[in-house]
This record gives structure tokens, C-alpha cells and sequence, in this order.
């Protein structure tokens, strides 16, 4: 099964799903998720809110949060390979049987195992001998 590129995301079921403190830290976990895979998503909230950027992550508010990301598998599955997450059984069955989809508990057991696994950044000084990191050293104070 290809990698997903575009995701959809249930806000409110992740939410309930997981253990989080408020809906900003739902929110930068799954824009480090897509921006860590290289792909996009989209985190829909029912109710109103101001529609937001994050990266590759963009934050939809809608009256019905199910017929947003009903229409937006959709708009995008013949073009995109779709994931949605959403433990709700209608938007899964409407969304059409091209889309991925993952139920909420199945995708924060994989988004956990992700972040468990991520290696630690890496950073250039670390690559560096140290008679060039000393010269850089010496430059970076002025002398």
C-alpha cells in the first residue's frame, strides 16, 4: 500500500481518542507527523475557529466537520493517495473505498511508535573534526 500523502484528520475523535492536554498539542503532534512523512494533512474541527496553517498541516473549522472531510477525500482521492483518520464509521464508508483509512486508536498507536523511534536530530558540529570546529569557533567569537 503506497504511503499516504495527503491525510485527513477527525479533530475532535483524535482528540477523545488520546490523551491530550488541549487541542494545541493534537495539533503540532500531527503537524510534526506530516511534515516528519513529507506529506500534507488536514485537521478538521466541527464549530468555528479561524482556518490555520502549520507547516504542512492546515487547521479547518466547519459546521459539520463529517461533510468536510467527506468532501475533501473526495476532491483529492483520484489524484492523491488519501488516508483519513476518524473512528466514525459513516465518514469512513462514505468516503469512498479509494481512501485509506485508519481508525483513531490505530493511528495514535502508530503515531506514538513513530515518535519513540525518531532519531534524534543531528546536528552539523557533531560532523565536524575539531580542528575545523575550533577555526569555527574562533570565527563565530570575532578572533
Amino acid at each position: 500500500m503506497p504511503e499516504p500523502t495527503l491525510y485527513l484528520f477527525d479533530g475532535h475523535n483524535l482528540f477523545h481518542a488520546g490523551n491530550y492536554a488541549d487541542l494545541r498539542q493534537l495539533r503540532d503532534e500531527l503537524a510534526s507527523f506530516v511534515a516528519l512523512k513529507g506529506a500534507r494533512g488536514v485537521l478538521v474541527f466541527d464549530g468555528s475557529g479561524e482556518d490555520e496553517s502549520y507547516g504542512p498541516l492546515d487547521v479547518r473549522y466547519a459546521t459539520n466537520a463529517d461533510t468536510l472531510l467527506e468532501r475533501l477525500a473526495a476532491e483529492n482521492r483520484a489524484t492523491q493517495v488519501v488516508c483519513l483518520v476518524s473512528s466514525d464509521v459513516a465518514v469512513r464508508g462514505t468516503s469512498g473505498q479509494e481512501v485509506q483509512k485508519r481508525s483513531s486508536a490505530t493511528f495514535l498507536g502508530d503515531l506514538e511508535a513513530v515518535s519513540h523511534t525518531e532519531n534524534r536530530p543531528h546536528h552539523l558540529r557533531d560532523t565536524l573534526d575539531p580542528e575545523t570546529r575550533e577555526k569555527l569557533e574562533r570565527i563565530r567569537r570575532g578572533g
